[in-house]
């Protein structure tokens, strides 16, 4: 017996709170759990750890991972596993704000601002030390929408719990109100409140 659950382009915890609820009907079997991101993946694992189901995962494509959890003969232990419905551990530091500005990095060639600016959102996804809020105004409200060549690594610091916070007036001068695919938008008067607020203001 083999169950699929399809748990691609949903955020943390709802793969592993999918993966629990199909475990609780099975006693023998293979669960396979599709998912689209490395963070899905780790809390997943984590879950069939916890479930003794000694999970395997592997990378079919990008963006595609397949996870398996194999069953025999009893229903899993899954009295241990409330903490893994949890997203990945408390990484944020408070106080800390992260603002883009534009989706360039820098004066000069934009094609090299641009690309400095990918490689700025990504690098933040690495850091110990994550910031607590991201605002995104002007022309950096174009990294939080359809296309943007950032939203793949601004969706895995989300699922980390940072808050990503876009312009909603930025959105609209850029007829981009309907291409938001991160975070919510957001108002000058928050935006003003999180500055206020912040211990350390980061600015590529």
């Amino acid at each position: 017996m083999e169950k699929i659950v399809d748990a691609r382009g949903l955020m943390c915890p709802q793969p592993v709170i999918k993966a629990k609820a199909a475990l609780k009907d099975m006693s023998e079997g293979t669960l396979k759990i599709l998912v689209d991101n490395e963070i899905a993946v780790q809390n997943v694992m984590k879950l069939g750890n916890y479930s003794g189901l000694s999970p395997s995962s592997e990378k079919k494509a990008d963006k595609e991972f397949e996870i398996l959890f194999h069953v025999n003969g009893e229903a899993p232990d899954l009295t241990k596993t409330q903490e893994e419905e949890a997203c990945a551990p408390e990484s944020r530091r408070k106080g800390l704000v992260a603002v883009l500005a534009s989706d360039q990095m820098g004066s000069g060639n934009e094609e090299l601002g641009r690309l400095l600016m990918k490689g700025f959102v990504y690098a933040m996804t690495q850091l110990e030390e994550l910031p607590e809020t991201i605002l995104l105004y002007n022309g950096g409200a174009k990294l939080s929408v359809e296309g943007s060549q950032s939203l793949e690594d601004l969706k895995s610091l989300e699922a980390l719990g940072v808050e990503i916070l876009t312009c909603g007036t930025c959105l609209n001068y850029y007829e981009l109100g309907d291409k938001l695919r991160v975070g919510s938008v957001t108002n000058m008067y928050e935006i003003v409140e999180k500055l206020a607020a912040a211990g350390t203001v980061i600015r590529p």
